[in-house]
C-alpha cells in the first residue's frame, strides 16, 4: 500500500505580503512569473503538501493552503493559477444535487468552488476507490483528477500544468463559441434592421450603406426600409432610436417591421407616425427612450413626394445641372416618444424628372472636421455631396465615397452610427 506523501502546509510569502517594499510590477520583457497553487483541504494533521513543485520553466510553484471556502475566497487572488481541492472537504452550506435538491453527490464542494473561481484551472484530489466521483467532477467542471496515494511532486507538476492549459483552452473555445453566437445575433439584427427593399415594378434605383459606430460590433439603433404599395407608391424611411446596444437594436427591429405593416395596410402620414409612437411607447425598455424618423411617399409617377419628419434631418436632393440641397424642414414634429399626441405635418415636394434623394442618420453629420471642435452638420455634408456629384458619383459609388470622407474628416471611425439611403429616378 502506498504511503500519502506529506505536503508541508507553508507556502511562499511575497515580498509585498510580508510588509517589505513592495517589488516593481512585472514588465512584458522581464522573465514569467511563477504559477501559484491554492490548495483547499481541512486535514488537521498538515495533510496535503509536496516538498518542492516546479514549472515548466524550473520556477518554484507557489503554495498558499486555506482550510475552508471563507479562506479560500479571501485567497484566490488573480495571481493563483490553480486550485487543488480535497474532495473531502466538508461543505460549508447546505447540500444540493445537480437538480437543485437536498441530496448530496458528493460534489458539493466543488460546485461551490467553480462559482468563486470561475476563471482558474480545479484540480480534485480523491483517493482511488473513489473514481467514479473523481470522473463525475471532471464532467462539473474540473479540469482534472488526482489519487490521494499516487501523489508525489512530478505528478503534481505535470497536473498543474495540464489543469492550466487546458483552462486557457476551454476559456478560448468559450469565448470562440461566444463569439459566434454574437455574430449570429448580429446577423439577425442585421437582417431586421437593414431589410431588402420590396420594390418590384418600380423604376427607381435603391442604394444603401450602414456602418456602426467606434468599436461597436453590434449593431446600433439605426434602421431604413423602403417598399412598394399596389397603387405604384413608394414609399422609404429612415430612422434613429437614440442609445446603442441590443435594447436599442431590438427597438429598432420592431419600428421598422411596425412601418412596413402599417404602410402596406395603407397608411401614411401623420396616421402612421402617430402608430408608430404608441408602437414605441409600449415597447421602449423606459420612458427616456425616443426615436427620430424620416418618411417620404413618392408618386407613381415618380414626379412628386409626401415628406414627414420626426425630429430628423430633413433629406437631401439632387438633380442635374443644379447643385444639391436639403428638402424644406419648417413645421417638422417632433421625435417619436417625446411628446403625447403630438402632429407631424406632410409636406409636398416637386422633385421634377430625373433626381436623387439621400435619406441619413444624423451619424454622417455629427462627426468632428479635424481636431477642432467644429462638426460636419448639414451645410458641410451639402457641400461634400456636391463634391462628389462634380465627380461625376452616384449611387453606391457616392454612398461610399460620402461615408468614408466623413471617417476621414472625423480622424476615424465616427461615434455614431452611420445609415444611408439613396433613392434615384432617371427620366424615360
Amino acid at each position: 500500500m502506498a504511503v500519502p506523501v506529506p505536503v508541508p502546509r507553508q507556502r511562499e510569502i511575497p515580498v509585498a505580503e510580508s510588509g517589505a517594499a513592495a517589488e516593481p510590477p512585472v514588465t512584458a520583457t522581464a522573465p514569467p512569473a511563477s504559477l501559484t497553487l491554492l490548495v483547499i483541504e481541512d486535514d488537521p494533521a498538515g495533510g496535503l503538501t509536496v516538498p518542492e513543485i516546479l514549472d515548466a520553466d524550473g520556477h518554484r510553484i507557489r503554495l498558499r493552503s486555506a482550510r475552508n471556502l471563507t479562506e479560500a475566497a479571501r485567497l484566490l487572488t488573480p495571481d493563483v493559477h490553480c486550485v487543488l481541492l480535497d474532495l473531502g472537504l466538508t461543505p460549508s452550506g447546505p447540500a444540493t444535487g445537480p437538480a437543485g435538491g437536498s441530496e448530496d453527490d458528493g460534489l458539493t464542494v466543488l460546485r461551490q468552488v467553480l462559482r468563486i473561481a470561475p476563471r482558474h484551472a480545479v484540480l480534485v484530489l480523491t483517493s482511488e476507490a473513489d473514481a467514479d466521483r473523481a470522473a463525475a467532477a471532471v464532467h462539473v467542471g474540473a479540469q482534472d483528477f488526482l489519487f490521494r496515494d499516487e501523489l508525489d511532486g512530478r505528478l503534481l507538476s505535470r497536473a498543474i500544468r495540464y489543469a492550466v492549459e487546458r483552462k486557457r483552452a476551454d476559456t478560448a473555445q468559450y469565448k470562440l463559441a461566444e463569439s459566434k453566437l454574437r455574430a449570429q445575433e448580429n446577423a439577425r439584427l442585421e437582417r431586421g434592421l437593414l431589410p431588402t427593399p420590396l420594390l418590384d415594378g418600380s423604376d427607381l434605383r435603391f442604394a444603401a450603406r450602414y456602418r456602426p459606430g467606434r468599436s461597436r460590433a453590434l449593431l446600433g439603433g439605426d434602421f431604413y426600409d423602403a417598399v412598394r404599395t399596389p397603387d405604384g407608391t413608394v414609399h422609404a424611411m429612415i430612422g434613429d432610436v437614440c442609445g446603442h446596444g441590443p435594447d436599442e437594436a431590438a427597438l429598432g427591429v420592431e419600428l421598422r417591421i411596425a412601418w412596413r405593416a402599417l404602410t402596406l395596410a395603407g397608411l401614411c402620414g401623420d396616421d402612421l407616425l402617430a402608430t408608430l409612437q404608441e408602437v414605441l411607447e409600449v415597447e421602449r425598455p423606459c420612458e427616456e427612450i425616443f426615436a427620430t424618423l424620416c418618411t417620404v411617399d413618392i408618386s407613381p409617377d415618380g414626379r412628386r413626394a409626401g415628406l414627414c419628419l420626426a425630429g430628423h434631418p430633413a433629406p437631401l436632393i439632387s438633380r442635374p445641372g443644379r447643385r444639391a440641397q436639403l428638402l424644406p424642414y419648417e413645421n417638422s414634429g417632433p421625435a417619436l416618444g417625446l411628446l403625447p399626441r403630438a402632429r407631424w405635418p406632410r409636406r409636398q415636394v416637386d422633385l421634377g424628372g430625373t433626381w436623387s434623394l439621400m435619406l441619413y442618420t444624423d451619424g454622417l453629420i455629427e462627426g468632428r472636421i479635424g481636431d477642432g471642435r467644429e462638426r460636419l452638420g448639414q451645410d458641410g455634408m451639402v457641400e461634400m455631396i456636391n463634391r462628389h456629384l462634380e465627380r461625376g458619383l452616384s449611387g453606391e459609388g457616392l454612398l461610399e465615397a460620402s461615408v468614408t470622407e466623413a471617417r476621414r474628416l472625423n480622424g476615424g471611425e465616427l461615434t455614431d452610427d452611420v445609415a444611408v439611403v439613396l433613392l434615384s429616378r432617371a427620366a424615360g
